[in-house]
Parts: structure tokens; C-alpha cells; sequence
């Protein structure tokens, strides 16, 4: 091996370590990473910016700013309080209630977005019915994860695999992933409201005072919901129809966002531009660049070689592989990364051996996406519902996490396992 492959590999590995180590945030540790992947010769800067992926970036920016205006409208809060009075007021019937509209919710904004909006409004109806928040901040973690999995927007891994193959357009995820997602989403909601049903116990005088909350009030500005409401419909429109128009999906969300900007006058500009999470964006343009230097220097292309050899070339055994490690992986690690180095790979079986690589594009992205569920630290939206419920004064460790977590995700990798086995596979 070259030398400049082993430098590489070392300095890959020793950002991947200290991003798991979470010692110092792991946007400085891919950039560091990155820079020295430049320094050290591997890549140019100018070979370095061809591997970033600006649609990724675009994507995740324009729909960052939409969800930004859109939650000083107050719809999430009046969605939360609306669902809790159409559930009666029973426990359970809510936790499975804001379980679905999560989901929902996470399909088409992004899963961290989505459990800050919902988060806060679950602590007042849990307060108001005197229950413990921790079933359904757990239920709202997974939903989140679960239903970021049905769509090209919904969870960053789709995003990163909808940028790199072209084919795989806004429609092709939902029409490949929405099925079994719902399978997965019915099945783990039943699972948790079964599971939590004898905790979630509150009296009928609670329950009087919370069909007393009014959802009304919390729709604080009629005139910007009405904007963002038409705005979003064309967007998500926009996704559907990217391909017909030879658009990408990144165009479509930055129009939609400065459309959005133009209508409702720049007094929000700033805050719009300052919400959104530029230590996410670097992260990924760090990651993009390290694993650049693992493609440019041979490495990506020598995995996939030796991944093809392990399963012959067989596509059943590649794509069941590529599930469960993803799952595993995606678990323990940061599944962005994990899926950044994953991506060259599969395209390199497609060069080496492998024709039909649509099965192992589903899944790459059920296996990063639902992994996110087995453990506390396996996706962002895990870590930050755990750091909002500890100020609120309620621990949720690792272990009380992956109890419940690690088994609802191997059951719902076993019933992609089936899925893709007989959709794609037979």
C-alpha cells in the first residue's frame, strides 16, 4: 500500500475515533481532518471542493431556514395540543398520537428539528396530565428516527444518497421506503404503548383540565402560517416533480427558503440565517473531504473489492450485509459519516461487478437510518431529546436508552431484512 494511502487511513481513522469520543465536538474534528488530508498532500484544495457534495449543504440550509420561520408560528404547538384532546386526554392514546405526528413531521423536516419543536409541548401536556415524560420523549426519539427514514428529506443519510445517485429522485424514496417504514412505525408504536400502558395512569379531573387547553392560542401570527403553509406545499411539490424539471432538490429547498424570505420581509432574514446549524453544514463539508482522501488514494475502491469477494458478487448477500452492518455501525457511530464513506463504496461495486445496485442503496438507507434507534449516542436527535429532558430533570442514561432501543431496532432491520429481500431480491 502507498504511502500516501496509509496517511490517509491514519488520519480517517483518528478523526472517526475522536468523533466517537465526543472529547471535543465533532465539527472542529472533521474540519481538523479534513485540512489535514489537504497539508499532508493527499488531495488538492481544489479536488478536495469536487468531493463536497453542495447539494447536500443547499438541501439541508434551504429547509433548515423554511422550519426556522415556520416554528415562530406556533402550528407544531397547536398540532401537539390539538392531537392530546382528540386522544381525550388518555395517556397512551397520546403517546401514540405525538408518536405518529412526529413521524409524520420528521418525514419531511429534518429529526432534530423536528424534536425541538415537539419536546417542549410534550413536557406541558405530560406535566398537565402529571405522567412521566420519559415514555414519551423515548416513543418521540424513535418516531423521529423512523419516520426521517421514508423520505429523500427526512433524515441526513437519505439526503447524502439521493445527492450521489441521480436516479433515486424525491418520489423513488417514498415509493421504496415509505412501506416498510410504516410497517416499522405501526409495529414500534404498538410495541412502546403496550409496553408503557400501566405507567401512563392519570385521573379524570387531569385529564377535564388539559381539554381545556386551547390549540387556538398558540397560533401566534395567522398571516406567516398562511406563507409558510404555501411556501412548504410548493417545496415539497418542488421535490416531486426535481427530476422532470433537470432541477436538483437543493435548488428547490433554497428557492423555497428565500421565496419564503421575500414574502415575509427581511426582519427575519437574520435570525433565519443565524438559526440555521452551520456547525452541522461544516460538519458534512469536513466529512466529504476525509473521505475524499480515502477515494483519491485507492482505499474506497480496495474495501469494495474486498466486500465483493466476501459475497462473491452475490447481490442478496451484498445488500444483506450492507443492511445489518449499517444498522450495527450506525448504532454505535455517527451514521453521516458512516454513510460519507459507505456512498464511493457501493458506486464502486457498481464499476467491479455489481449491475443492479438499486437494493443496496434501500439498504444503506434503512440500515443508517433505523441503526439510529439502538443506542443514545446513534443519531443527533437522540442526544439532543436526552440533553433537553436532563434540564427538565429527567436522566436518560445509555443503558435505560439502548434497553428499549436496541430491540425495537433489531425488529425493525429484521422486518427491512424481509422487505428487501422480497421486493428486490426473489
Amino acid at each position: 500500500m502507498e504511502q500516501q494511502a496509509i496517511y490517509a487511513i491514519v488520519i480517517f481513522l483518528l478523526t472517526y475515533a475522536l468523533i466517537i469520543s465526543e472529547k471535543i465536538h465533532r465539527t472542529v474534528v472533521a474540519m481538523l481532518g479534513a485540512a489535514l488530508m489537504i497539508v499532508f498532500g493527499i488531495v488538492d484544495q481544489e479536488t478536495a471542493l469536487h468531493h463536497v457534495d453542495f447539494n447536500t449543504l443547499g438541501l439541508l440550509t434551504g429547509m433548515m431556514i423554511i422550519v426556522t420561520i415556520t416554528a415562530q408560528t406556533g402550528l407544531f404547538k397547536y398540532i401537539a395540543i390539538w392531537a392530546a384532546k382528540k386522544a381525550k386526554g388518555d395517556p397512551v392514546r397520546i403517546l401514540v398520537a405525538l408518536g405518529l405526528i412526529t413521524a409524520t413531521a420528521s418525514a419531511f423536516l429534518d429529526n432534530v428539528t423536528t424534536v425541538l419543536l415537539m419536546v417542549p409541548v410534550t413536557f406541558s401536556i405530560t406535566r398537565q396530565l402529571r405522567v412521566s415524560p420519559l415514555p414519551y420523549l423515548l416513543t418521540q426519539v424513535f418516531t423521529s428516527n423512523i419516520g426521517g427514514t421514508a423520505t429523500l428529506i427526512g433524515d441526513p443519510p437519505n439526503i447524502m444518497i439521493g445527492s450521489a445517485v441521480k436516479e433515486l429522485t424525491f418520489a423513488a424514496f417514498i415509493i421504496n421506503l415509505t412501506p416498510v417504514v410504516i410497517v416499522i412505525l405501526l409495529v414500534t408504536v404498538g410495541i412502546l404503548a403496550v409496553w408503557y400502558r400501566k405507567q401512563l395512569k392519570t385521573t379524570p379531573e387531569l385529564k377535564q383540565e388539559l381539554m381545556h387547553m386551547s390549540a387556538e392560542d398558540e397560533l401566534s401570527d395567522p398571516t406567516l402560517l398562511k406563507k409558510c403553509l404555501v411556501i412548504l406545499a410548493l417545496t415539497i411539490g418542488g421535490f416531486f416533480a426535481h427530476q422532470a424539471l433537470h432541477i436538483e432538490s437543493a435548488t428547490v429547498a433554497l428557492t423555497g427558503a428565500f421565496l419564503l424570505l421575500l414574502i415575509t420581509g427581511e426582519h427575519y432574514l437574520e435570525e433565519a440565517l443565524t438559526r440555521v446549524e452551520w456547525t452541522t453544514i461544516f460538519f458534512f463539508v469536513g466529512l466529504f473531504v476525509l473521505v475524499s482522501g480515502l477515494v483519491e488514494t485507492g482505499v474506497i475502491a480496495k474495501l469494495a473489492q474486498q466486500a465483493i469477494e466476501l459475497t462473491d458478487g452475490d447481490v442478496t448477500a451484498t445488500a444483506m450485509l450492507i443492511l445489518w452492518m449499517s444498522a450495527i455501525a450506525s448504532a454505535f457511530v455517527d451514521n453521516i459519516p458512516f454513510v460519507a464513506t459507505m456512498i464511493p463504496m457501493i458506486q464502486e461495486m457498481g464499476k467491479i461487478g455489481i449491475s443492479d445496485l438499486e437494493p443496496l442503496w434501500w439498504s444503506l438507507a434503512l440500515g443508517a437510518c433505523l441503526g439510529g434507534n439502538g443506542t443514545l449516542i446513534g443519531a443527533s436527535a437522540n442526544v439532543i431529546v436526552a440533553g433537553m429532558a436532563a434540564k427538565e430533570g429527567h436522566h436518560i442514561s445509555f443503558v435505560t436508552f439502548m434497553m428499549v432501543g436496541f430491540p425495537l431496532m433489531i425488529l425493525s432491520i429484521i422486518i427491512s431484512t424481509v422487505y428487501v429481500y422480497l421486493r428486490y431480491l426473489m
